[in-house]
């Protein structure tokens, strides 16, 4: 129990002017002093709900279906031993651990028939969001990531990596930038914003040490900022959602109410009363969800859906850019390279990407971004996946992650304790040898790159995905 949850009286007095009729202040402050349940978002770029379903048996999980996601579950798990998080299925990326709450606003943005060629998710990280995204996407159009942060840049590009995911393009921007630099150029844009976080308690006893009326309202002036900006970059006819972890009213309807106020009848609120059977009970006269902790034993959280019914006249921007660092690459290039990792590793490259080059790098851009390319820096994007030399190329890790299937013949099952010595950055002596580099593999599910260098596999593995200690 978090008995020890700090809740301030001004925030109480607070909740119980807004929390609705048919919820009590007791059960509200009974839900924040309770433990979060945990829950995990199964990858369907890596596995399927019924393979993962048949794993969690396997492994003496118990799994209790998230009602809007399709691929999330709340877990019952016995981690006393080795956390959810070192389990070999986590860092082979076939599922993500995330509260069940934050996988609604994703769900919400892909409720209707409309299809998504270029998405934004103007603040990504860590990438729980951004990774459901791209599953969603199938891997295909581009998924813009954007991250003001930038120490935070590379937990998200370690999550997109662990994931599999080869369509993203990321940046790090106030996320104000993107309606005069990329006007109307996203069919969807996830804004998950930067709050208060009042409804984060049940994961942080401290989560309101700091908490005041001043700073919520000075917050949502920055979110007004931020939903603008999302507006115009947002194509007419797209959908936007916008999303926060906290409950105050001024970071939510009013933020809504803003943009509608600011663009008139271009802003179409759109209902989710139909999200998921339930939704009902955390439903707006707007059609929005404000979702106290009590309601469905999550988190408390904020989602709205809006759609851009017609053209708004974006800010004027004056843009500075360097000359772009990459070439694309010639038909007879990529045609060369793609002959090359087929020969290498039987790899093929997939639909609507190109080859681009950057000195000795090969890089893989998803098509969609093209148009982008001479609109705005992209701090990394695509996957990386080869270097050029004299002999040939030497090929990267995300051809292992984001590119390969796990039937490819150059490919080594190891063990478990070769597959944990994999993990925590070793290289491994299978019992089979071979020559130049190599698909490796636990179980079904590919792990990482190698390269034969004798009787052993030298480690390929990324230092940011390595761990050390405490594994399956």
């Amino acid at each position: 129990m978090h008995q020890n949850v700090y809740l301030p009286d001004d925030f109480l007095a607070e909740m119980q002017t807004i929390l609705p009729s048919h919820l009590t202040m007791d059960d509200f402050i009974a839900a924040c002093q309770r433990p979060l349940r945990k829950s995990v978002r199964v990858n369907t770029l890596k596995t399927t709900v019924d393979d993962f379903k048949a794993l969690a048996e396997q492994q003496g999980w118990v799994l209790t279906p998230v009602p809007w996601c399709k691929e999330g579950f709340w877990i019952d798990a016995d981690e006393t031993r080795v956390p959810l998080g070192n389990r070999a299925q986590h860092m082979a990326g076939l599922f993500y651990i995330q509260e069940a709450s934050s996988m609604m606003p994703v769900s919400a943005l892909f409720s209707g028939d409309d299809t998504f060629q270029a998405v934004l998710d103007m603040a990504a990280a860590p990438g729980s969001k951004t990774t459901q995204i791209a599953a969603l996407m199938d891997n295909e159009g581009v998924l813009v990531a954007n991250e003001f942060s930038a120490s935070r840049v590379k937990v998200l590009h370690a999550n997109i990596e662990r994931c599999g995911i080869r369509n993203a393009a990321l940046t790090n921007f106030d996320g104000r930038v993107f309606g005069g630099w990329l006007p109307e150029q996203f069919d969807a844009v996830l804004i998950d914003a930067p709050c208060s976080g009042e409804g984060t308690v049940r994961k942080d006893a401290d989560a309101m040490k700091n908490w005041s009326k001043a700073s919520v309202l000075s917050i949502a002036e920055t979110q007004k900022d931020l939903i603008e900006s999302a507006f115009h970059a947002l194509k007419p006819g797209g959908v936007m959602v916008y999303s926060t972890c906290t409950l105050s009213v001024e970071e939510n309807q009013q933020v809504c109410q803003h943009l509608k106020s600011t663009f008139g009848e271009l802003v179409e609120f759109e209902s989710l009363q139909s999200l998921f059977p339930g939704a009902d009970k955390a439903l707006t006269a707007e059609g929005f969800l404000h979702i106290f902790p009590q309601v469905y034993d999550c988190e408390g959280f904020f989602v709205a859906k809006i759609r851009k019914t017609g053209a708004a006249t974006p800010p004027d921007v004056k843009k500075r850019l360097g000359k772009f660092p990459f070439q694309k690459a010639s038909a007879k290039e990529q045609q060369a390279i793609a002959n090359a990792l087929q020969d290498a590793l039987s790899v093929s490259l997939p639909q609507y990407t190109t080859i681009w080059l950057r000195d000795n790098d090969v890089w893989l851009f998803p098509d969609a971004l093209e148009p982008m390319l001479g609109e705005l820096r992209f701090s990394r994007m695509g996957i990386k996946i080869a270097e050029a030399h004299k002999k040939g190329y030497r090929w990267q890790h995300q051809v292992a992650t984001a590119l390969a299937t796990g039937s490819e013949a150059n490919s080594v099952e190891l063990s478990i304790d070769d597959a944990r010595e994999w993990f925590m950055g070793r290289d491994v002596r299978p019992a089979q040898t071979g020559k130049g580099e190599v698909l490796v593999k636990y179980g079904n599910d590919v792990i990482g790159l190698g390269k034969w260098v004798g009787n052993r596999i030298k480690n390929g593995l990324p230092r940011e995905l390595v761990r050390d200690k405490n594994l399956f």
